[in-house]
């Protein structure tokens, strides 16, 4: 079993775990998926090749306002009913190994396998455990974290499972102005890419669209993922699908609501300016990209902080406190960066050495050793 979901920062581990264990020789239709009705994976299950379950559940509002409290006392009962239906199944199935990569899908599988003794593997994505990964964690037969010095015992430093394609991306000059082209960027300039999540991240938008106000005479290119959500209010009237490059500019400048390409857009880019999430530092360190980084204020232990914090100790990223994201940081820090190209490397290599193309596989290897 594994288990885990909610959004695309746990779809995407379980699902490369679930393959790096294929890989290793396991049958398909012995690895079955937990998630949740309301998650992501209600979606993409239905159309892979593992059997899968999806529970009742949601997670938990941080707020003490009456419809948050309401809707907590919902998500609760939810996640009960959940972890009697997983208990249930465990009880009658005895699965060899439960795997838990995270969200609020992954806790009812969790707590399930700790009451019917099932050996448990935890999948750590960020550098400090959430509340249910702490809890869970000291139960765990092995802790498979992310980055070294987690607070969790009997931790394996294995990395964040992520697309295998992001461990092979040519970002040599060809290869760039080959995803430049794919992208509709000039294939010769220096591109800067920002975004902040698949909704999008107001501060980081406001800052990125004054930032290409001003420098509408710079020869470079800026791709501005704005998000579904701020798309409409970011992207310039002007805009033809996004695409702004007016008459008598030098900026390119392109601004989308979404961005199905992520790995082309790793390859393309000289730089990347963006939220700290750990599926999102993971994949940069995977396909070594250089990186400012603007943590989410008020994530959860601000887990967002300490993912910064570690690419920074590792001289593969800048940190931008989100108050202090502003047009005039952004310019000072890109404009630094751009203008100091042997920097522009040295973080690009420092971040590969601390990725883990085979964290689906190390991941996999520890489910082996445990399995009953």
């Amino acid at each position: 079993m594994i288990a885990g979901g909610g959004t695309g920062g746990h779809v995407v581990p379980s699902l490369q775990v679930a393959r790096a264990l294929v890989a290793k020789g396991h049958v398909a239709s012995t690895i079955e998926l937990f998630g949740s009705r309301r998650g992501q994976e209600a979606t993409l299950w239905p159309t892979l090749e593992f059997p899968f379950t999806l529970l009742p559940g949601r997670g938990i509002r941080r707020s003490m306002s009456p419809g948050a409290v309401w809707a907590n006392v919902g998500a609760v009962l939810g996640l009960l009913w959940a972890a009697l239906r997983s208990l249930a199944s465990f009880v009658q199935r005895r699965p060899r190994v439960v795997v838990v990569v995270g969200g609020y899908a992954g806790f009812p599988a969790g707590l399930a396998a700790v009451l019917v003794r099932v050996p448990l593997v935890l999948v750590n994505t960020d550098a400090v455990p959430g509340a249910v990964n702490a809890l869970l964690g000291r139960f765990a037969v092995a802790n498979a974290v992310a980055f070294p010095n987690t607070d969790l015992p009997r931790a394996h430093v294995t990395g964040t499972p992520v697309r295998p394609e992001l461990g092979s991306l040519d970002r040599s000059v060809d290869g760039q102005r080959q995803a430049r082209e794919m992208l509709g960027l000039p294939t010769l300039r220096l591109t800067v890419a920002a975004f902040g999540g698949s909704l999008g991240a107001r501060r980081i938008n406001a800052a990125v669209a004054d930032l290409a106000a001003r420098w509408w005479d710079r020869d470079i290119s800026i791709y501005h993922v704005a998000g579904r959500r701020d798309f409409a209010q970011f992207a310039p009237a002007e805009a033809n699908g996004g695409d702004v490059r007016g008459p008598g500019t030098a900026l390119h400048y392109q601004v989308v609501p979404f961005e199905e390409r992520m790995p082309e857009l790793y390859r393309a880019v000289d730089l990347c300016v963006c939220r700290a999430g750990a599926m999102t530092v993971a994949e940069l360190l995977v396909a070594g990209v250089p990186a400012i980084l603007i943590p989410l204020p008020g994530a959860p232990r601000d887990h967002q902080t300490r993912n910064a914090q570690a690419l920074v100790a590792a001289g593969a990223a800048i940190v931008v406190p989100d108050g202090e994201c502003t047009t005039a940081r952004l310019e000072a820090e890109i404009g630094a960066l751009l203008t100091d190209p042997d920097r522009l490397e040295a973080m690009g290599n420092a971040a590969r050495r601390l990725g883990h193309p085979d964290a689906a596989a190390r991941v996999a290897e520890l489910v082996d050793a445990h399995a009953g």
